[in-house]
């Protein structure tokens, strides 16, 4: 005890200096010492207390005990008694033997005499249950069958009882009651013919189907108690366990398979929408059916019997698999479609299984699906690749069908604004637009793809458009003459590019959400590949154009043309006459071919003047040549400016150009020669040196050294180019006749 007693001496003088740290706390001894007398008193009244309970605990404990020990002693003393009054009774028991086996053999002559009418009358009673299956009076029938069989299972239970191992008595009774089991066949077979027809039956003759029910029920009953009796005697009657409701749910089976798989009414060979068919009408058997069994039939059996789920269950196994099989089968591309819509959208919809009418017993959201992902993914997968091909084939087929109207001698059609069009974009994009709604159906991201293969496929597609419009151009350009029609086409092909445009942009929109990705790379593919097919298409009708033109512009500026010839007269009327027939192509289009024309035109002019064709004598020739030239510019301003009136170009800047040279041409004064072209290389920066030489020979009046000291001043003078200035003379040639090395040597 002494080193408790110091660590209470230790921890009662810690807890003293805590409360003494101060001189005033001095004052409060007194009360610190009642306070700590207090929690004293405490203490020791709860360990009292603590330990009385403990003792009263104790003290119970010890009289159960001695309780118990007590009864052990009366129970042990019992067990002698009886143990002695066994051995006793030994000997008395065996005596008793004799009496045991009357007992056993009076028991089965009871159950011999009480059954004794029944077995005399069993060959009638079985004509009579016959007579009642046969006239439909199942209840009837079955109650006399079930005395029939009582009868022959007390009497097999009486002659296990006395001699289990007597084989010949047991077949006796057995083949006495023989008849009984087929009975019970004939009867379980007009229980099923109800049951495959219970879908009608219970709308023309519900009691019918309810009578089935209770047969089955107290076949159960009979079941359940002859299979506790096994247990209990290990005897069994022949025939048990009957089974009858697990038999009957198979036969709901089989008839539920047999109802959709007899559902086909046609074959691919005999209709092409037989599945469309085939699908519709087991929606309507399927639906009809769990309605019908959910407002009636429900009523016919007990409520353990969970008739409506189990019915459900039933057929989607069986509708289930007669999906796997069609899914197995080589399905086309729509066939595989309508399987893979109706099974993922309209199963579920309120045309099927998410009717308002079979609600809430049927909750879509926890149902199993018809098919694995696995099998849906093959056939989307089987889809695509059908799909991918069919496209292909479509696109082919499409051109090839155009091409023909090429060659023909129709003109193409017009649109409501009067352009030019083949059917061939709304040909190709109806079909993509037909695909992608029977794919919208199906899932978001089977849109997607097909939306992708479509895209893929129009490109390919516009690479082998732009090669046979490049064959059409070229089949032309060996006999001008043939096809009859062909600026018509080649403008129709030119407007077919933007509206195949316009129509991807249509397509991208409608069937892409808007926070998808809307700029494809193979869009942007196709947008430089359409813009190649028109640019190319205007090239070569400018082309044609200016074959025509050929002769008159090289006729420009030579000695019949400045004589009077009236080849411009011939340039603006062919062009204007070209440019009525290039009214049907879209405004887009027809602003760059007017630009590139005018252009064209302008260049030719200016490389006419270049070549040096004609170098005038005198100033009266330089005059007359000028003012001709100034006069012929006009008369391109003035068609230029009327072809581009819808588009807002400025159209005087090209031809001013002319006007500009023919002021060069124009001077008078030669000593203004260099002021005149060094005028003409600052507005136009881009004149090189062997344009000058060419213009001052086309004067006529310029000797070798004016020439070469304009050259070498304008030479060294710094030109530039605004940021607006479009170059002119770049890609116009002078003819090489006097170039300026040789003007210089």
């Amino acid at each position: 005890m002494e080193d408790p007693d110091r660590e209470a001496m230790a921890t009662a003088v810690q807890r003293v200096a805590g409360m003494l740290q101060r001189p005033d706390q001095l004052d409060k001894v007194e009360q610190y010492r009642r306070r700590e007398a207090r929690k004293k008193a405490s203490v020791e009244a709860r360990l009292k207390a603590a330990i009385q309970s403990q003792l009263d605990g104790v003290r119970t404990g010890l009289n159960q005990l001695h309780n118990a020990l007590n009864d052990v002693k009366d129970i042990q003393r019992s067990l002698a008694d009886v143990s002695k009054d066994w051995r006793q009774s030994i000997n008395t028991i065996e005596s008793l033997k004799d009496v045991k086996d009357a007992v056993v053999q009076h028991s089965q002559l009871a159950a011999a005499v009480e059954n004794l009418k029944n077995i005399f009358s069993v060959p009638e009673i079985v004509k009579e249950t016959q007579d009642l299956i046969e006239q439909g009076e199942l209840l009837d029938a079955h109650k006399k069958l079930m005395d029939l069989e009582c009868s022959r299972d007390d009497l097999m239970y009486e002659q296990y009882r006395m001699d289990s191992k007597n084989i010949h008595d047991m077949n006796l009774i057995k083949n006495y009651f023989g008849k009984v089991q087929h009975l019970s066949e004939e009867l379980a077979k007009q229980l099923w013919l109800v049951i495959q027809r219970a879908i009608t039956t219970v709308r023309k003759d519900p009691t019918l189907l309810v009578s089935v029910v209770r047969i089955i029920e107290r076949e159960e009953k009979i079941d359940r108690r002859m299979m506790d009796r096994k247990k209990q005697t290990g005897f069994i009657p022949p025939g048990r366990p009957k089974m009858w409701k697990e038999k009957m749910f198979d036969v709901l089976e089989k008839t539920i398979v047999s109802r959709i798989e007899g559902s086909q009414a046609d074959t691919r060979e005999s209709d092409k929408m037989w599945l469309v068919r085939h699908l519709e009408i087991i929606r309507r058997y399927l639906l009809d059916d769990l309605i019908i069994v959910k407002n009636l039939m429900v009523q016919c059996f007990p409520p353990h019997y969970n008739i409506f789920n189990k019915v459900l269950d039933l057929y989607h196994q069986a509708l289930s698999s007669r999906i796997q099989e069609l899914a197995s089968e080589e399905l086309e591309a729509n066939e595989i479609v309508s399987l893979l819509t109706w099974v993922l959208n309209t199963y579920q919809s309120s045309e099927m299984m998410g009717n308002i009418e079979l609600t809430p017993e049927v909750d879509v959201k926890t149902m199993k699906p018809l098919l694995s992902q696995e099998v849906v993914d093959q056939l989307l997968h089987m889809y695509m690749a059908t799909l991918r091909s069919n496209i292909i084939g479509w696109l082919r087929k499409a051109l090839e069908t155009d091409k023909k109207d090429w060659d023909g001698a129709t003109e193409p059609e017009a649109d409501q604004d009067g352009y030019y069009q083949t059917t061939l974009p709304a040909i190709v994009f109806q079909m993509f637009e037909q695909n992608l709604q029977v794919a919208a159906q199906i899932s978001e991201d089977l849109k997607k793809k097909v939306l992708h293969l479509c895209l893929q496929q129009m490109n390919t597609f516009l690479n082998r458009y732009a090669e046979e419009a490049q064959l059409y151009k070229e089949e032309h350009l060996r006999n001008r003459q043939l096809p009859a029609c062909y600026v018509q086409y080649m403008i129709a092909i030119i407007n077919n590019c933007q509206t195949f445009k316009e129509s991807i942009v249509s397509l991208k929109r409608k069937y892409l959400r808007h926070d998808e990705d809307m700029t494809m790379t193979s869009s942007l593919s196709m947008d430089t590949i359409l813009d190649n097919i028109a640019n190319d298409g205007c090239n070569s009708l400018l082309d044609e154009v200016f074959m025509d033109l050929e002769q008159h512009l090289y006729d420009l500026m030579t000695r019949k043309w400045l004589g009077g010839s009236n080849s411009v007269d011939t340039i603006c009327v062919t062009i204007e006459d070209y440019f009525n027939d290039f009214a049907r192509i879209k405004t887009h289009y027809k602003q760059e071919m007017t630009i590139k024309a005018h252009r064209k035109v302008v260049t030719e002019y200016i490389k006419a003047i270049m070549q040096k064709r004609i170098s005038f004598r005198n100033a009266e020739e330089r005059k007359e040549g000028a003012e001709k030239m100034i006069k012929e510019a006009d008369q391109f301003k003035f068609l230029f400016r009327r072809l581009a009136s819808g588009f807002g170009e400025e159209t005087d800047g090209l031809c001013n150009t002319i006007i500009d040279i023919a002021e060069v041409i124009k001077l008078t004064d030669p000593s203004l020669l260099y002021l005149e072209v060094s005028t003409l290389v600052s507005r136009y920066p881009d004149l090189r040196d062997d344009h000058i030489a060419a213009l001052l020979a086309v004067r006529g009046d310029a000797s070798r050294e004016m020439k070469q000291t304009i050259i070498e001043t304008v030479e060294q003078s710094q030109r530039q180019q605004g940021p607006n200035y479009t170059p002119i003379f770049k890609d116009i040639v002078p003819s090489a006749a006097l170039s300026v090395p040789k003007l210089l040597k």
